[in-house]
């Protein structure tokens, strides 16, 4: 837990002090980003770099939760359409049919869903006859 500010001393004081105690203990060496410039320092001045640059850095999304799972879905649907097993795709579309089914039962913000969940059985039909057709060619 961090020290109070001990009564009479003053904050400018207290600061230097914990910093160069800091320094002492070797709390400030090796660093990421040590000894480079500071990045972005000469581009315009943005009142949300710090939110851009986490979202970034931990590869998230400003979506809102409708449309990140209407782009999960999809992203489900070609995931299943790729799959080498029948039991793959059922599994991947089980997995975003219990999120549409939770988001219907329990609406998310931001723009309507506008989203039912997949009919299990006709994706596996699409998905043998993709299989049987490349067998085909093959």
């Amino acid at each position: 837990m961090t020290e109070r500010k001990p009564a009479g001393v003053g904050f400018e004081t207290w600061i230097e002090r914990q910093i160069r105690e800091a320094q002492d203990r070797g709390e400030f060496e090796d660093l990421p980003g040590a000894g480079k410039p500071l990045p972005g320092l000469h581009e315009p001045h943005d009142e949300l770099w710090w939110v851009k640059e986490k979202l970034r850095r931990e590869e998230g999304t400003a979506l809102p939760p409708t449309l990140l799972l209407r782009k999960e879905a999809a992203a489900a649907r070609e995931a299943a359409g790729r799959a080498r097993t029948e039991a793959e795709v059922r599994s991947i579309l089980a997995d975003v049919n219990a999120r549409i089914v939770e988001a219907i039962r329990k609406p998310m913000s931001g723009p309507p869903l506008n989203l039912m969940p997949y009919d299990v059985e006709h994706v596996v039909r699409q998905w043998r006859a993709d299989r049987n057709g490349r067998a085909d060619r093959g």
